[in-house]
């Protein structure tokens, strides 16, 4: 039996361990953080990402823990509202729409509990050795062990692209903007509503959570060359952010009294990840670790999903053969990658345009909602269970 090795438990990772035990893989994964990681911000599952939700029985789960946002409202520095959107069902997605949003830790667990696979917590890899027949694994704090194969998902830093592929440097796309998240009570007694505000280079919004027993709070501001920081270092995090929002208005003081003592801060770069291939000998990448497209995207979660399905059907369509698996894999998605992509760079220009519309400059024809939705369902899954 193939023995593979996944490192990060986040969402990839799990998705990947649950088909690959499903097609009769041995799987372990490895997690430097002590237990799943909880916090983060409302991710969405849209197009094949939806029928893999499906294919791995928990689509109405997943649709019973969406965040049911009725809409949003945009406000001024001064708390003005600007505009506020057309309402949303209760259940999840646009009434137009199949969308679902979910609470990133949400759907993390609902995927960790599918498989019966080992887990490795609060250890990660201090070393890999392809030997031809086999990867030898150096762990942190576990003995050492050999495997068939090692798949990276371990996010935009990941440790197994740094070791198998070389610096980050070489791979990372700046897009110039820098977000943190975090939970906070709900303290505008928001009701399945989220609120945003954009005050020059900063900026943020907060959105009621779990039938509106809390919060999540964002604040980004725009750097337009990329800024030197520990990603490890959550209180230096902590300050550039409360450094960016000094003074500014709204409710973003408030929210900088409980981003200090929040115990899910998350702060890391708007990047994308682009690289030539993402496999080399038998090491290979999925998600965020592979090919990245940012928040901006809005399709980070249905990549690293699809991708884990793809991934692992290529391997059982293989045998284990990852020769034949990897390059299969490469070729069913990148260009769904690629697509997904190139989302986050027209979310950004729209955005720009729409903020200089609004000071009253002509802006000329831009993507519409009807191009993102084009891209989100343009890959036509394969059916891995006919494969004998």
């Amino acid at each position: 039996m193939t023995n593979i090795l996944i490192s990060g438990a986040s969402i990839g990772g799990p998705a990947l361990a649950y088909w690959l035990n499903h097609h009769g893989f041995d799987v372990t994964v490895v997690e430097r953080a002590p237990h799943l990681r909880f916090g983060g911000q409302a991710v969405d599952v849209r197009g094949p990402a939806l029928d893999v939700a499906d294919k791995m029985g928990i689509l109405e789960d997943v649709r019973a823990l969406s965040t049911g946002m009725r809409g949003m409202t945009v406000v001024d520095p001064e708390g003005n509202e600007l505009f506020s959107t057309t309402e949303r069902t209760l259940t999840g997605g646009d009434v137009d729409s199949p969308d679902i949003e979910i609470m990133r830790d949400d759907l993390s667990e609902l995927i960790f509990k599918l498989a019966d696979v080992e887990y490795l917590f609060d250890d990660s890899i201090a070393a890999l050795e392809d030997t031809g027949d086999g990867v030898l694994v150096t762990f942190e704090r576990t003995a050492p062990r050999k495997f068939d194969l090692v798949v990276g998902a371990d996010g935009l830093h990941s440790n197994v692209r740094n070791l198998v592929f070389g610096p980050e440097q070489q791979f990372i796309r700046h897009l110039g903007t820098y977000l943190s998240v975090f939970t906070t009570p709900n303290f505008l007694d928001l009701d399945h509503w989220q609120v945003f505000c954009q005050a020059g280079v900063v900026g943020g919004g907060v959105m009621s959570a779990r039938k509106n027993t809390e919060a999540r709070f964002y604040l980004g501001f725009e750097s337009v060359e990329p800024i030197t920081y520990d990603y490890r270092d959550t209180e230096a995090q902590r300050q550039l952010i409360a450094d960016a929002f000094a003074g500014s208005g709204w409710e973003f003081q408030r929210a900088l009294t409980f981003m200090w003592n929040a115990p899910d801060f998350h702060f890391d770069s708007m990047s994308q990840i682009h690289m030539d291939t993402w496999s080399r000998g038998r090491v290979t990448l999925l998600g965020d670790a592979g090919y990245c497209g940012s928040p901006l995207s809005g399709q980070g979660t249905s990549m690293a999903l699809v991708g884990a399905y793809v991934l692992a059907g290529e391997l059982k369509a293989a045998n284990g053969d990852h020769t034949v698996a990897f390059a299969r894999y490469e070729a069913e998605i990148r260009d769904y990658v690629r697509a997904n992509q190139q989302l986050a760079l027209d979310n950004k220009a729209r955005h720009e345009a729409e903020a200089r519309q609004a000071q009253g400059e002509e802006i000329g024809e831009l993507p519409t909602m009807d191009d993102f939705y084009e891209v989100v369902n343009s890959l036509r899954l394969k059916d891995y269970s006919a494969i004998g």
